[in-house]
């Protein structure tokens, strides 16, 4: 690799890696405060948290890449404009396509980076992040044993734990059922423990009361034993949908019949997706350095060519976006999909080599103003 390439790359990865780092923080952080109610309502562990939401790092990422290499090149080459660096460049011999070759290998790289999140780093760890919410969310271990805490798993239920000992064993156990208003219930318990039995989990309470306000009257019972039927709280664990982010693409063209005919077109779009998504970090650097390495130079600034290239790559990019929506409802589209993608690349290649034809050819002016 040419010298001038070599630092031309090194400032398209620095600006890349800085772009896609900050993207990526802020958009993880907005997920992150979604699942904000497992730590308040439920007492799961800052570590547990953190874990669940880094799980969706790869997806944002694998979305953010494009954009951000996009963003690098239009920076990158401005800089070199303006420093006059591309100046001396085409001074010297070079052509807009070998000038255009070091961002383009760039992209070439994230091209592949993205592919290898798409097929196999995205699905297995979006079915780790499903899974460990599919438990924090129905596993009733995670919303009973909670020690000093009042927990609310269901509306109209509140249970509280005063503290748990290692094996299990919880004591000072108060549980307050008001699900059914006219009937409220109120459970102490000095232990108590949860068991799995053939019926299900239960949750076994020794040595304490149940009171009860049934048609007006007041009920009081005391026990030894009293067995608590807590299924509720896990009926829907190991049941949960498979989102078509787990499946890996040839599962996703594969037809399942234990789900409706729109789900599998979701699938069938999904697939496609996959496929062609990181493919849009090579047609935006084609768009990025075809207008950027276009017109003449003027040292007063190409702000003109910043903002044209900055409206073409939003106009792929949501085109992108709603082809993805469309390509579910009309498999039709799909053929449009992958055009998206790959007539930028040609126009750029056209223009890059010359071949695109325009009222006059661009020159290079020295001239200062």
């Amino acid at each position: 690799m040419y010298r001038y390439s070599k630092y031309i790359a090194r400032q398209l990865v620095h600006s890349t890696l800085l772009i896609t780092f900050s993207l990526t923080s802020i958009v993880w952080l907005t997920q992150a405060l979604r699942f904000i109610d497992f730590i308040v309502n439920q007492g799961v562990s800052i570590a547990v948290f953190v874990k669940l939401t880094l799980l969706l790092v790869p997806s944002l990422i694998l979305m953010i890449l494009p954009p951000a290499l996009f963003c690098a090149i239009l920076f990158s080459y401005n800089k070199l404009k303006t420093d006059s660096e591309l100046l001396v460049m085409q001074a010297v011999g070079l052509s807009k396509w070998r000038l255009a070759v070091p961002a383009l290998q760039v992209a070439a790289v994230i091209t592949v980076i993205g592919y290898a999140i798409a097929l196999y780093i995205l699905p297995v760890s979006y079915r780790e992040f499903r899974d460990m919410q599919s438990f924090l969310r129905n596993n009733y271990v995670s919303i009973l044993l909670q020690e000093g805490v009042f927990s609310n798993p269901v509306e109209g239920l509140t249970v509280f734990t005063r503290e748990r000992d290692k094996d299990g064993t919880m004591r000072g156990i108060l549980v307050q059922d008001n699900r059914q208003r006219d009937q409220p219930v109120t459970m102490m318990a000095e232990e108590g423990k949860l068991v799995q039995t053939a019926q299900g989990p239960r949750f076994l309470l020794t040595r304490g009361n149940r009171q009860e306000m049934r048609d007006g009257k007041f009920s009081f019972l005391d026990f030894q034993a009293y067995t608590l039927d807590i299924s509720l709280y896990t009926k829907d664990a190991g049941k949960r949908i498979v989102d078509p982010q787990e499946l890996f693409v040839l599962d996703l063209f594969k037809p399942d019949e234990t789900i409706s005919q729109a789900d599998n077109m979701r699938r069938f779009a999904e697939g496609h997706q996959r496929l062609i998504w990181p493919f849009y970090s090579l047609a935006l650097a084609f768009v990025a350095v075809a207008v950027m390495l276009s017109g003449e130079f003027n040292r007063r600034g190409h702000w003109q060519r910043i903002v044209l290239a900055s409206v073409l790559g939003v106009v792929v990019v949501f085109s992108a976006v709603g082809l993805r929506g469309a390509m579910a409802l009309n498999p039709a589209i799909i053929p449009v999909g992958y055009l998206n993608v790959l007539l930028p690349c040609a126009i750029a290649l056209l223009v890059l080599f010359d071949k695109w034809p325009s009222r006059r050819a661009p020159k290079i002016s020295a001239r200062v103003s």
